[in-house]
């Protein structure tokens, strides 16, 4: 595990920290696109981030079979290394100009599972006070499971034990402790089916947790805080994630 900071400037800083997960079906990291260019972004907005290279398969390992005989890492490494990136900033928070009432999670696609897992299974006092999952896998169980997150996730022969299926649902995990969630995604997703994000809505809904679903029309996946990828009316959840975090951050001007 890898933690590295864009820190906002000392005039623009708001106090608010942000750990980015990058996706790749828990097999490998999207560090540009998801991560690196993300947090680029929302330096410039005078939001700390801190990009988590987190533990994976790896591709090597996921196509040449290591993971039948054990090797590779699944869950529940990478949950861990979530728990570590929040118990860094936490404890750092001084050195890095943070408020440690605004320290959350954002994650994309398998990332946006782990942003969220980072307080359904985190069992260490570092707890996210926000979490932000962008075009997330989000289920487990058919017929909506992103099945090489899964895999990723559980390992070859682990991805068929339907206790760790459900264990893994997030849907099924959401109680009305949560804290607030900002979540995107697209109809025409064509990697990770919208109804990920759907189920999670309602389990939301339905434990009366506060937070902000935008479905777009258009912007497939993988589009990240890229300022090309996408569509032009998918990236409009850049500018609408600004909006929400200043209305859960007072500090925000």
């Amino acid at each position: 595990m890898t933690l590295t900071p864009y820190l906002a400037d000392s005039a623009k800083n708001t106090g608010t920290a942000v750990i980015v997960c990058p996706g790749g079906s828990y097999c490998w990291l999207d560090m540009e696109i998801e991560g690196d260019s993300t947090a680029r972004w929302l330096q410039a907005n005078g939001i700390n981030a801190f990009v988590l290279r987190y533990r994976v398969a790896e591709i090597a390992a996921y196509c040449v079979g290591y993971r039948v005989i054990g090797l590779g890492s699944k869950y529940p490494n990478m949950v861990r290394d979530v728990e570590q990136a929040l118990a860094h900033v936490y404890t750092h928070a001084d050195t890095y100009g943070v408020d440690t009432t605004q320290i959350g999670v954002m994650g994309f696609s398998a990332g946006g599972h782990l942003a969220m897992s980072s307080w359904v299974y985190n069992h260490s006092p570092y707890k996210p006070a926000f979490v932000c999952p962008i075009y997330p896998v989000v289920t487990m169980k058919r017929p909506y499971v992103h099945h090489r997150s899964r895999r990723g996730a559980l390992g070859i022969w682990g991805q068929w034990n339907k206790k760790m299926q459900d264990s893994l649902s997030l849907e099924k995990h959401i109680t009305g402790s949560c804290p607030p969630v900002f979540m995107v995604n697209c109809e025409d997703d064509p990697v990770v089916k919208w109804q990920n994000s759907a189920l999670l809505d309602s389990s939301l809904i339905a434990n009366g947790v506060e937070h902000l679903y935008i479905r777009y029309h258009t912007g497939g996946h993988g589009f990240g805080g890229s300022e090309s990828k996408g569509t032009a009316e998918s990236r409009q959840w850049k500018g609408a994630f600004i909006q929400w975090i200043s209305n859960i951050n007072p500090k925000k001007p």
